[in-house]
């Protein structure tokens, strides 16, 4: 897939838990100030089997828009222009059905570290690829590294 001559760099971002993860949040930043760009950040629903099964999704609906709203309050502070939506419990159904609507130039796939990564364990990043002519990159977002260096950080500053 060629990327168009005209018009804003177009970045899908695909996040869970990681989607207002520092890391990710700098990545998205330093590659929309490239230039002229439209950020769209989609977090899958998740959702418990038992409760998907019983169609009790709503907590699963409000924690990814938590999400979803957390990451685009950030990337605005950065002065990234972005919008964000909740998205099919499946990653990969839901690279799709953005990109059916959105015609990403790129997209970016969140997750934790390997060893803690529901998504790597089911190969996510690899079946994207496979599936999708967009340049993919993967993005690995550590929370509890990013905690730590906070807390460690507001002690040395109050200290």
């Amino acid at each position: 897939m060629q990327r168009p001559e005209a018009g804003p760099r177009r970045i899908l971002v695909v996040a869970n838990e990681t989607v207002a993860g520092r890391g990710l949040v700098d990545e998205i930043a330093r590659r929309a100030s490239e230039g002229p760009h439209d950020v769209l950040v989609i977090a899958p629903a998740l959702t418990q089997r038992l409760r998907y099964l019983v169609s009790d999704i709503d907590t699963g609906l409000a924690r990814a828009q938590a999400r979803v709203d957390e990451s685009v309050h950030a990337l605005r502070a950065r002065g990234v222009t972005v919008r964000g939506e909740v998205a099919d419990s499946d990653p990969v159904l839901a690279i799709e059905d953005a990109i059916s609507t959105f015609a990403p130039w790129e997209i970016l796939i969140s997750t934790h570290p390997a060893g803690r990564s529901n998504w790597l364990e089911k190969k996510v990043v690899a079946r994207a690829r496979d599936r999708f002519e967009v340049p993919i990159d993967h993005i690995v977002v550590d929370l509890e590294k990013e905690r730590a260096e906070q807390s460690v950080g507001g002690r040395s500053a109050t200290a």
